[in-house]
């Protein structure tokens, strides 16, 4: 019945940095964007793979700090081919790690980093005996 997840969404503070962290430092694509009822930008799409994205909302106020163990959204996490080249190019673009790349509590390879707005992003690759490859 379900064929997997199709976008995770987030309200942005400034959209500008938010596409160019994603697009620019990321790499990812800007897919689409959808008007409102008054032909204003309401949401960006960002494409992660086939029919996944990432929909980000213009119009968010305020500072987004996730507390620990807060109920609710914590991070997110981007399935990558090499953690130590994303690490790279996220330093080359000026960008702060929050976690170097290491090796995770499940055995796989990780580092994080924080959006413009605060959301946490985890990038995984995962090891040949992980229960992700499986």
């Amino acid at each position: 019945m379900i064929k997997g997840i199709a976008h995770t969404a987030f309200v942005t503070g400034n959209m500008d940095k938010s596409l160019q962290f994603y697009c620019e430092d990321l790499g990812l694509e800007h897919a689409f964007q959808i008007k409102n009822d008054k032909d204003e930008p309401w949401i960006e799409y960002i494409k992660v793979a086939p029919r996944q994205y990432i929909e980000l909302f213009y119009g968010g106020s305020g500072v987004y700090e996730p507390q620990k163990q807060e109920i609710g959204p914590h991070h997110f996490c981007l399935l990558v081919d090499s953690v130590d080249d994303v690490a790279e190019r996220l330093k080359s673009r000026g960008l702060h790690l929050d976690t170097e790349p290491k090796r995770g509590v499940g055995q796989n390879r990780q580092c994080w980093v924080r959006d413009p707005d605060g959301n946490r992003i985890e990038f995984l690759e995962p090891d040949e005996d992980s229960p992700h490859n499986r």
